[in-house]
């Protein structure tokens, strides 16, 4: 069954805010645990752009990690709370970044499609493959591996 999330049922899953939220929409969530297709758009009004960089905004490669990152996060928080709030004392937290490869530099204007695929969860790792395209053209792909960890006080 493919599932879509608006922005509220995004924030009510991801911890994340204003300035550093850096997921839109969920396009199509593939369940269980399978695959996500999530969407950022790129606005001038990104406070990132003020200095990275002054007359060229680009958006910064590590903030396309981040959203992938999250992408990531949102795919393993809606296969397992999709109907009940997360847990307040557990974190997802990136435990690995491979093969991070940049092709083109995303602008505002841009919309980035993000897309997740699980390759694998052993001992509260989990892997992903994640791309980034703008319209058809491919923005970043990398591997991800995030852990599911209690905060410790």
């Amino acid at each position: 069954m493919t599932h879509t999330l608006d922005i509220y049922k995004v924030m009510q899953l991801l911890p994340h805010r204003y300035p550093f939220l850096l997921i839109d929409r969920v396009l199509e969530a593939e369940l269980p645990n399978k695959r996500m297709k999530a969407i950022k758009n790129v606005t001038i009004n990104e406070s990132f752009f003020n200095g990275h960089f002054p007359g060229r905004p680009v958006m910064p490669g590590v903030l396309m990690l981040e959203a992938a990152g999250q992408a990531a996060t949102l795919l393993y928080l809606y296969t397992h709370y999709a109907d009940t709030p997360p847990p307040p004392d557990t974190l997802y937290y990136l435990a690995g970044i491979d093969n991070a490869r940049f092709k083109r530099p995303v602008i505002a204007g841009d919309q980035l499609v993000i897309e997740v695929v699980a390759e694998r969860a052993r001992g509260g790792i989990y892997k992903y493959h994640v791309t980034l395209h703008v319209e058809d053209e491919l923005a970043c792909e990398v591997d991800l591996m995030c852990a599911v960890r209690k905060i410790q006080d």
